[in-house]
């Protein structure tokens, strides 16, 4: 009769986990732009059947944002998420679907009033999205979408979207 060596059990043990990790991971389901299919908030089912968001104020418990005017800036009311933080990017909303990444800003942990400086203002009388993301590395400078991954809220298990209008 053979033994087993060492090698041979940790070579299965290492096997086991990846295929745990592959049957984990294997359950998400994402498109081309690395944005989840399934966007799952209070104000997506308003948006994906036509209608605007009903309250002036859309928030979560990781985010915060009110209908604001247009212009080359949004504000975020509160972002509060634990350290290294997220990357808290502004979007398009066109048809009901997430659009154009159109600025982000990095906040490394909770914080309040952060200005996201746009790449293109927004339109008066539009909806727009906020949505966090995780950065690839936690002291990336700048916002690369490829290279960064949706954040998902702990308490809730879905990612963090929150849709607000522009104003006049």
């Amino acid at each position: 009769m053979k033994t087993f060596s060492m090698q041979t059990f940790i070579g299965g043990l290492v096997v086991g986990v990846l295929l745990s990790i592959a049957w984990f991971y294997g359950n998400a389901t994402w498109n081309g732009a690395l944005t989840p299919r399934a966007q799952e908030t209070a104000s997506s089912t308003a948006l994906l059947s036509g209608a605007a968001p009903v309250t002036a104020t859309s928030t979560t418990t990781a985010l915060a944002v009110s209908d604001q005017p247009a212009g080359n800036s949004v504000t975020i009311e509160s972002v509060t998420v634990p350290p290294p933080g997220v990357w808290v990017a502004v979007r398009e909303v066109n048809a009901g679907a997430l659009g154009n990444v159109l600025g982000a800003a990095r906040a490394a942990g909770p914080r309040a009033n952060v200005v996201v400086p746009l790449l293109r203002a927004t339109m008066p009388g539009r909806s727009y999205a906020v949505e966090l993301y995780r950065a690839a590395v936690a002291t990336s400078s700048a916002f690369d979408l490829a290279s960064t991954s949706v954040y998902v809220a702990l308490d809730s298990g879905k990612p963090v979207i929150v849709y607000f209008n522009t104003v006049n």
